[in-house]
């Protein structure tokens, strides 16, 4: 028996048999793509592809995920897959990349490691957050601005518009952060939280990016103005559906032994 309440007082048990219960089950869709001890769930890239064959990938004691290339310093890369392909899908990851790794998510990824990327070249002329198309046949970037380090060593960080934007008309970004609210968001030295929402039915997305908490921009990639991007060769090689990617960029530009650090990695269908 439940004990006597004062009046105007009441309390509502939520049951395993009630309906209330199960639809509050229901609409928490959000699972761990990443279990913290293994690389369950995921893959190299079965085909080679732009990169190399996959990266060499690893967990740590701490039950971080790590990527760098295979062997190190060798300039051979690729990308790790997620088992599952997603379509529309938001996602949560933890990042923290050494200085010098040019990497990237990739969404919608082929098995070649093809796709739409989310910038995390953490070099100098990098960027982190931005958009690109990547495949072997086809490839765009959406760059605004780029940024390097003030004093080799040190992790403080300026930025510049990238020379390629200098002519962009508007409505390339529906949205984009400057380049001063980019600085003041990331930290260099330490993890940050990347959450990025893929939407759109078709082969062209909407991609939304946001960086500790600043959303750094929204790119529809059906409307967007860049006069560089070619719809109907883009529209050759992207796909619905595809691999969520950790990439490990091909090139001697990769420091020996750097690595890139990934955790907390979270997925929600829509």
């Amino acid at each position: 028996m439940l004990p006597s309440l004062p009046k105007g007082i009441l309390i509502i048990v939520l049951t395993l048999a009630s309906p209330l219960y199960k639809r509050a089950q229901a609409e928490d869709h959000s699972y761990s793509l990443f279990d913290g001890e293994s690389l369950s769930g995921w893959h190299t890239q079965p085909e080679p592809g732009i990169h190399g064959k996959g990266g060499h990938w690893g967990v740590t004691e701490e039950g971080v995920l790590f990527g760098e290339q295979d062997p190190p310093g060798s300039g051979e890369g690729g990308l790790l897959l997620s088992s599952e392909s997603f379509s529309e899908f938001e996602m949560g990851i933890s990042i923290r990349p050494d200085w010098g790794p040019c990497s990237g998510i990739f969404l919608r990824t082929n098995d070649k490691g093809e796709g739409w990327q989310i910038y995390v070249d953490h070099h100098d002329n990098g960027n982190v957050g931005h958009v690109r198309l990547e495949t072997k046949a086809y490839s765009t970037p959406f760059r605004p601005f780029s940024f390097s380090r003030i004093e080799e060593g040190k992790p403080a960080l300026k930025t510049e518009a990238d020379a390629r934007a200098k002519d962009w008309p508007d409505g390339v970004y529906e949205e984009t952060c400057t380049a001063e609210e980019w600085l003041a968001a990331w930290k260099p030295a330490d993890w940050n939280r990347i959450n990025i929402k893929c939407t759109g039915k078709g082969k062209f997305p909407v991609i939304e990016v946001w960086i500790n908490r600043l959303k750094v921009c929204r790119f529809d990639a059906a409307k967007t103005t860049n006069p560089s991007f070619d719809k109907e060769k883009a529209a050759k090689v992207i796909s619905e559906s595809g691999k969520i990617g950790l990439q490990v960029h091909r090139g001697n530009g990769w420091p020996k032994g750097a690595r890139v650090f990934w955790k907390d990695i979270k997925v929600t269908r829509l």
